[in-house]
């Protein structure tokens, strides 16, 4: 993966997220500046002055993405997308006929992302992640924490974007923070605390929290339409890019091998159900995920990259028969 160390850049691991027991703990954004409509935080949502970079395979991006979309940013946002392989120094932004969606930064003209982040801070020192949103008017980073971007992306381009829809209504709140919660700790992040754990007892507990909710979501999806009921909330959309990931490249590499999503009667067409709600099937890359995930060496030390990419979720989903 690479970090940089003092603006330097090094292809070495990122040693500081696993701890003593082995337990991968994925360490903190760093760049957390808030856009608001009016500017008072110093930045005001204006259309075309933001631009993101991001990576088709990432889970991460794939959130912001979907936002991007479900809100209609995509005139107001622009984007850049890395290509799928790591290369050695990182996500890399380079034009591959093998790769259509991606190409050079036509904002910046970087080649890799790591660029942007020491064009932020000359002697950053960390991991260089996607996606990171990148402000023209001043030029640097301001956020690189998916969680945020996506709130942005809600609320703060209100008269800017093209859909008003809320999905984080004041009266969810609470709830959606719970479930928010409990996926990014135990779904989102677990599928990551099985595949880089150093230990089996890391292992171990990862693997039990990630299929004990996975099987109470599956139920509660057999009961009611989405997570909060009868509500398409953020709290479906975190999950949803650790779901149609998950049996090309978790289920396999990551060794989260109990049952697929395939296997989740209610989650498999819930998760149909999202991929066919306009403009999100553009955001799922089934092939990238696996060259992301499968070309990363200390994960598939071989290089061999599997030629299958067994899912298909534009099956007609069953969810008429649970009440909206």
């Amino acid at each position: 993966m690479g970090v940089l160390i003092d603006g330097s850049w090094h292809d070495e691991e990122f040693v500081d997220e696993i701890r003593r027991s082995g337990e991968f703990v994925r360490s903190e954004s760093t760049f957390r500046e808030w856009i608001t409509p009016d500017g008072s935080s110093g930045l005001a949502a204006e259309p075309g002055r933001y631009h993101l970079y991001a990576a088709l395979g990432c889970p991460w991006s794939h959130r912001v993405l979907i936002f991007r979309v479900l809100k209609k940013l995509q005139n107001a946002v622009t984007v850049t997308f890395a290509l799928p392989v790591m290369r050695e120094q990182g996500w890399t932004f380079e034009d591959n006929f093998k790769f259509p969606d991606c190409g050079r930064d036509q904002v910046n003209g970087f080649h890799h992302l790591h660029q942007a982040y020491t064009a932020t801070d000359p002697h950053f020192s960390g991991k260089v992640t996607v996606p990171a949103l990148w402000d023209r008017k001043t030029g640097r980073i301001i956020n690189n924490e998916s969680s945020d971007i996506i709130r942005m992306f809600n609320s703060a381009f209100a008269g800017i974007a093209g859909d008003d829809t809320d999905f984080y209504q004041p009266p969810l709140r609470a709830e959606i923070d719970r479930i928010n919660d409990q996926i990014h700790r135990t779904v989102n992040e677990g599928v990551y605390r099985c595949g880089l754990a150093r230990s089996q007892a890391a292992y171990d507990t990862a693997y039990e929290a990630l299929f004990e909710t996975l099987e109470e979501f599956d139920a509660r999806l057999g009961r009611q339409r989405y997570l909060l009921g009868r509500h398409l909330t953020e709290a479906d959309w975190r999950l949803f890019p650790t779901l149609v990931r998950f049996d090309v490249a978790y289920h396999p590499l990551f060794k989260c091998n109990k049952r697929r999503i395939a296997d989740f009667p209610n989650l498999v067409n819930y998760m149909r159900e999202l991929y066919q709600v306009p403009g999100i099937a553009a955001t799922v890359k089934p092939r990238y995920y696996v060259l992301s995930y499968w070309s990363q060496r200390r994960l598939n030390p071989t290089g061999i990259i599997p030629k299958g990419t067994p899912v298909d979720f534009s099956v007609e989903h069953d969810r008429w028969r649970v009440a909206a």
